[in-house]
């Protein structure tokens, strides 16, 4: 860690004319919007990536320091940006806390996380959110950062818990450090990050809205937000407490979550009624006031849909002594965590008795064109198949080994063609799967058996495949 500081303290010598950016945690959000905030647009910052000096996260901090940016996405920007960032010098990775010292700016982008113990059953309090991390990470910061710091969360948490949290810790911080805590500047201001071909703009031009624990803590984060936010195409909003940002960005992906989840129960009604629930929906959305109603899918995955409506339900009763969960959000989570195991079961009735058969996953990401892995719903589905199959082999452009399972994943289709597999199921929609070269490719293989979670496949390509191979789709039970 010695020679770490060292380095440190050369880039702020290297940096002296900058303010300094800090942000806390370099996962998939802090590693990109760490490149926003040194490609910033109205201001020169120099910024400082810090995370846990965990194994993972080192390994991490090396690739950064070493110019290699260690998330892998289909988005050109990344690499523009990062390359832009080292020609200047104004961005280091480190795990050394001291960072925080020479912050002006902390932006906090750690981990907060729900332990699902029963997704069938989430109403009756089978889940747990443990702040002890969080609290952790704050404190981090109450005991190095400056008293003038501006400190901005954007983290996605319970709504409350800058209020609750954040504010308390960091008060009893600083009179440990005899600091004024008339100086103390919270904001909130949360993410909208979508991994993908959009990366960089998801953060740079998408709607921000913001807050802050008192009206001097707003405007300064809004005076930050708009170095970093391109005000000219997208707008700043401004809510009255970070409780209602907070509420703001959960609400958000609940919407969301539940949308899906509807898409999830009506995609079984339209299997076992024999129609096409995507021309339905189709025909649906010329109504601009449904024009938002989700196709089916395998479910949902990622970091965010697959918590948030619990972080409500969860704020409501912790934060506000309220004794009921929010029913619908809470079912919606619910309901998404099953559908893998509805998909093996259509699957299964489909194509009979997985035994004995050799089965090729193609995609393991949650979503499309990124290489991201967490909370995938293709887990669920894989563990099922591959406990009933003879063999499996999984194929995704973006990963190259599956951390969470432990499992070697290949980039090459024509090693997973070698396989022979006698059923191929499409659990990613990768926009290379829908080329027509790839789908020329499996109709050149012998015939077999393809099952599409996500609806990847055009009519006209569902056509040609159909000729030779046998195919199902979730959400349609006009074909099989």
């Amino acid at each position: 860690m010695d020679s770490d500081y060292i380095n440190l303290k050369e880039f702020i010598n290297r940096n002296s004319d900058k303010k300094v950016v800090a942000i806390q945690g370099l996962g998939f959000v802090g590693a990109v919007m760490s490149l926003v905030c040194a490609n910033a647009l109205t201001e020169e910052y120099a910024v400082i990536g810090v995370d846990l000096p965990s194994e993972k996260s080192l390994k991490r901090i090396n690739e950064f320091n070493d110019g290699l940016f260690p998330l892998v996405a289909d988005d050109p920007k990344i690499e523009i940006f990062f390359q832009n960032s080292r020609s200047k010098g104004n961005f280091y990775a480190t795990a050394d806390p001291v960072a925080f010292e020479f912050a002006d700016v902390v932006i906090v982008d750690v981990n907060l996380d729900v332990d699902k113990s029963n997704s069938e059953d989430l109403s009756l309090n089978n889940f747990n959110i443990n702040l002890d991390n969080f609290r952790n990470a704050i404190s981090t910061l109450g005991i190095f950062c400056k008293s003038n710091a501006l400190i901005i969360v954007e983290t996605t948490v319970p709504p409350g818990t800058c209020e609750n949290v954040v504010k308390p810790i960091l008060l009893e911080e600083f009179s440990k450090r005899n600091l004024d805590s008339k100086s103390l500047k919270i904001g909130h201001s949360y993410e909208r990050v979508m991994p993908g071909p959009e990366y960089i703009d998801s953060i740079r031009n998408y709607p921000r809205v913001y807050s802050g624990i008192d009206e001097n803590s707003a405007t300064e984060t809004e005076k930050f937000l708009k170095t970093i936010i391109d005000t000219s195409l997208c707008d700043l909003t401004r809510l009255n407490s970070t409780t209602a940002s907070e509420m703001a960005k959960v609400l958000e992906n609940s919407y969301r979550a539940a949308n899906i989840a509807f898409a999830v129960e009506w995609s079984r009604f339209a299997e076992e009624a024999g129609v096409n629930l995507w021309e339905i929906v189709d025909a649906i959305r010329v109504r601009k006031t449904h024009s938002n109603l989700m196709f089916p899918n395998i479910g949902v995955g990622g970091y965010c849909l697959t918590k948030d409506p619990l972080l409500a339900s969860w704020a409501r009763k912790n934060f506000f002594d309220q004794s009921e969960d929010l029913f619908m959000s809470v079912d919606s989570v619910s309901i998404n965590d099953q559908m893998p195991m509805f998909a093996y079961k259509r699957l299964r009735s489909v194509f009979g008795d997985l035994k004995d058969k050799r089965i090729a996953f193609f995609g393991v990401s949650y979503r499309g064109d990124v290489g991201d892995t967490r909370f995938t719903p293709v887990r669920g589905l894989y563990e099922l198949v591959s406990l009933d199959s003879k063999e499996t082999i999984i194929h995704d452009p973006f990963v190259d080994f599956w951390e969470e399972l432990d499992l070697q994943v290949f980039d090459s289709a024509e090693r997973i063609f070698e396989f022979n597999p006698e059923i191929l199921i499409f659990s990613t929609a990768h926009s290379i799967y829908k080329q027509e070269n790839f789908v020329d490719k499996i109709l050149n293989l012998k015939p077999l058996s393809i099952f599409d979670s996500v609806g990847l496949f055009n009519e006209c390509q569902i056509q040609n495949l159909s000729t030779r191979h046998r195919i199902s789709i979730i959400g349609r039970g006009d074909i099989s």
